[in-house]
C-alpha cells in the first residue's frame, strides 16, 4: 500500500460517540468522504449534520470503505463486528482498518494475524489520547502500531486528528495506550488525594494547583482535570471512569502476561475499581476525585 494509492480514501466509521462523532466531524471538514454507523440513531443523525452520510448497520458501512475507522468500547466488540458480523469479508481487499478503540494489545495481534491468514484487510491500531476536547480540536495524540509503510499512507487521514507517533509492529499502539492510561488514573488519584489533604489544612486549591504546576508534582491531572474538570465541579471529560478502569485492567494484565508485575497499577485498580462500585455506573472518570474527598 502506497501513499500514491490512498490520495482521498473514501473513509468508513463505527462508533459514533464521545470520540468518534468529533473525529467524523473533522474528516468530514476536511473534505473525505465519511459514512458511518452506532447504535444511537443520535448518533448517526449528528454525522449527517455534520455532512457525513449515516447508515443503519455496519455492513452497509463496510462495503463503501477504502480505510474503516473503529471507535468502540473493547476488544470483544471489535472483534465481534469484525468476524462474527462479516464486516471485515465485506470489505474491499485493499481495505485498511484502522482500530482507534482501547483494546487489548495481545488480542489485536492475534486479529490481525487471523485477518493476514484469511486474506482479509490489513489491521493498524491507532489509539488516541487527548479526550473529547482533543478530538474537536483535531490535536489528539495518536498511538499508531502496524506496518510503516501503511501508518504513512494513512497520515493523510490521521493527521487530521492528531500527531500521529508511530510506535512499533500491530498492537503496540494499544500496550502504549493502556500503559498511558494506567499513569494518568493514577497520578490522577493520587493528585485528589493530595488536594483533598491540603484542602483540609487550609490550603487554597488555586493556590495549590499553581505550586504544583510549577514544581515537580505537575501533570495531567495538574494541568488539565482539576482545573477545567474539578474544581468548577463540571466532572464533564467526556470519558467515563468505567472505560478509565478498563484501559487501567488491560496495563495491569498486559504486565503480568509478560511477567513484569505492576504492583502501584495494581493497587490503583484496586481503588479505581472501589469508586466504580460507589459512584454511579455513568460517572466521568474526573469524579475518582469527588470520591477521594469522600473517603477517609
Amino acid at each position: 500500500m502506497s501513499e500514491q494509492s490512498l490520495p482521498r480514501p473514501r473513509l468508513g466509521f463505527i462508533g459514533l460517540g464521545n470520540m468518534g462523532t468529533p473525529m467524523s466531524r473533522r474528516l468530514v471538514d476536511a473534505g473525505f468522504t465519511v459514512t458511518g454507523t452506532d447504535l444511537s440513531q443520535e448518533n448517526r443523525a449528528r454525522l449527517e449534520q455534520a455532512g457525513g452520510t449515516a447508515v443503519a448497520t455496519a455492513i452497509d458501512v463496510a462495503a463503501t470503505s477504502d480505510v474503516l475507522i473503529l471507535m468502540l468500547p473493547n476488544s470483544a466488540i471489535v472483534e465481534s463486528v469484525l468476524l462474527d458480523d462479516g464486516v471485515a469479508a465485506a470489505l474491499p481487499a485493499s481495505a485498511v482498518i484502522v482500530d482507534m478503540s482501547s483494546s487489548e494489545p495481545l488480542r489485536t495481534r492475534a486479529l490481525a494475524e487471523r485477518l493476514a491468514a484469511d486474506n482479509l484487510a490489513q489491521l493498524v491500531d491507532a489509539p488516541v489520547s487527548g479526550g473529547v476536547g482533543g478530538a474537536e480540536k483535531g490535536s489528539l495524540t495518536i498511538m499508531a502500531g502496524g506496518d510503516a509503510a501503511t501508518i504513512e499512507a494513512l497520515s493523510p487521514v490521521l493527521s487530521v486528528l492528531g500527531r500521529v507517533r508511530h510506535t512499533g509492529a500491530v498492537g503496540s499502539g494499544h500496550a502504549l495506550k493502556a500503559l498511558n492510561n494506567l499513569l494518568s488514573a493514577t497520578h490522577l488519584l493520587a493528585t485528589s488525594e493530595a488536594m483533598v489533604a491540603g484542602q483540609e489544612f487550609g490550603l487554597d486549591p488555586q493556590t495549590m494547583l499553581d505550586v504544583f504546576n510549577s514544581s515537580s508534582g505537575r501533570s495531567g491531572s495538574t494541568e488539565n482535570k482539576w482545573p477545567n474538570f474539578v474544581l468548577p465541579g463540571g466532572y464533564n471529560s467526556g470519558f467515563g471512569l468505567g472505560l478509565m478502569l478498563k484501559d487501567m485492567r488491560i496495563a495491569t494484565q498486559l504486565a503480568e502476561d509478560i511477567h513484569r508485575p505492576s504492583l502501584l497499577g495494581s493497587c490503583a485498580v484496586e481503588l479505581w475499581t472501589k469508586a466504580a462500585g460507589e459512584l454511579d455506573p455513568t460517572a466521568d472518570h474526573t469524579e475518582i476525585a469527588r470520591w477521594a474527598g469522600h473517603n477517609g
